[in-house]
């Protein structure tokens, strides 16, 4: 599959553009958030057992009956069940099965959103993806865009076609994993003309990242928070996997403004952050670079096979 992108500028068929001679205060984000209450988000940076599935499932469910206080959302790992292996033909899952079951029963249980990936099979085709579970079982999943080809994830698992933006507690929210983290243009934060307001709130990247490139993680969570204004939060792993490489986390929060609000590297942690509604819509009204942003729009090509749809399950 080939993936044009073309940049437009003033094409006024493009929902995302907006008109320049507009005063600023025209777009205003405060009537459309004012219902928006500061949101508790929970990572939970840990070591992650390999390729091994009711371990995991162990551990995290552990790891979060440890977490103090109430909370809205809780955050795993990417291939939280296993590590990032290409071993998908072992280890893939059905949906609807173990890791999306546990998946409910946390969300029941703690009446959080869970928010985590790992390896799922749809019609003999394996992808990484990202499982949103609402207490009460209202699910949505996000497959990974970016398949990190130095380890050859684009020749075992398929890549996602839609970027999944989805509300919470009054928020929207933007999840992603890994190495979509290097491509800005897949999470630009676009004004939505239908909504009156910019996508998202906060951009969310699970990830295993490698302690080698860990520079390469804490500068593009700034980059994504700036570009985007928004709250970006990245939930890397610590320790080793099955093929030696080490991870050190720096699992982080990172406020509208680039500034970092939480950050803890090398150690498991669990840590619960209020993001704040308030100081958000605040700094949007008053830096509203949104407006000058230029259009744009992804153009896929079409997949010939009329059951490969990203999402399907």
């Amino acid at each position: 599959m080939r993936v044009s992108l073309r940049a437009f500028q003033n094409d006024s068929s493009f929902g995302a553009k907006i008109p320049s001679h507009f005063p600023y205060h025209f777009f205003s984000l405060r009537s459309n958030t004012t219902t928006m209450q500061d949101l508790k988000i929970t990572l939970i940076q840990s070591d992650i057992n390999w390729e091994d599935v009711e371990a995991n499932l162990s551990t995290f469910e552990e790891k979060i009956w440890q977490i103090t206080g109430s909370t809205d959302v809780i955050v795993l790992p990417e291939m939280f069940t296993t590590g990032f292996t290409m071993a998908a033909p072992k280890l893939a899952e059905h949906m609807n099965m173990r890791t999306t079951k546990w998946m409910r029963q946390m969300a029941d249980q703690t009446g959080a959103l869970i928010l985590g990936s790992f390896i799922v099979t749809v019609h003999d085709r394996y992808y990484n993806r990202l499982v949103w579970m609402e207490p009460g079982g209202n699910v949505k999943t996000y497959d990974k865009r970016h398949l990190f080809r130095m380890a050859n994830e684009h020749k075992t698992f398929s890549a996602g076609e839609s970027l999944l933006v989805a509300n919470w507690k009054g928020w929207r929210i933007c999840p992603l994993i890994c190495y979509d983290l290097r491509f800005p243009v897949w999470s630009r934060n676009k004004w939505d003309l239908n909504l009156n307001r910019l996508s998202y709130d906060v951009a969310i990247y699970v990830a295993n990242w490698p302690t080698t490139r860990i520079e390469t993680w804490n500068t593009l969570l700034k980059a994504r928070a700036i570009e985007n204004l928004s709250y970006v939060v990245g939930v890397n792993r610590v320790g080793q996997d099955g093929n030696d490489i080490e991870y050190n986390g720096h699992s982080s929060v990172i406020s509208p403004k680039g500034e970092i609000i939480f950050t803890n590297d090398s150690v498991e942690t669990i840590r619960t952050v209020e993001l704040n509604a308030h100081s958000l819509q605040a700094f949007r009204d008053r830096f509203p670079a949104y407006a000058d942003a230029d259009d744009f729009t992804i153009e896929f090509e079409e997949y010939e096979e009329s059951d490969f749809r990203s999402g399907q399950s």
